[in-house]
């Protein structure tokens, strides 16, 4: 799965456009919560020796929300890290290089939008 993907089907499925709130980093893109604006996704481009990946330049990553449960399990898995510049016992990180399965993607965004739901706004 790619950014451009990614960012389509939180579009399509959360009628949720991105928010750009930091100026030293403008392809950051933060999905929130009309009703809490809480955070259920964040899209940034970071380098790739912060994710322990070799090789030069940046990747596009996704930081969900994550039942801590599921964690060790889904760091098993290729494309997945330990949540980059967030609590690492709550979030996940996932490459959109396409070495992390886009259903696993599409899964964990759904958690993530459940567990920082609230009251509100249900997924349409």
């Amino acid at each position: 799965m790619t950014r451009t993907e990614l960012e389509r089907y939180i579009a399509e499925t959360y009628n949720t456009d991105p928010d750009y709130p930091f100026e030293d980093s403008p392809e950051a893109a933060v999905f929130r919560h009309a009703n809490n604006k809480k955070w259920f996704a964040i899209i940034m481009r970071v380098r790739r020796d912060r994710l322990g990946l070799s090789g030069e330049g940046k990747v596009d990553i996704v930081n969900l929300k994550c039942d801590q449960l599921m964690l060790g399990s889904m760091l098993m898995e290729p494309g997945f890290f330990p949540a980059y510049h967030m609590s690492k016992s709550h979030w996940i990180s996932a490459a959109l290089d396409g070495s992390a399965e886009g259903e696993k993607i599409r899964l964990l965004l759904d958690l993530s939008f459940e567990m920082t739901e609230g009251k509100g706004r249900k997924k349409t």
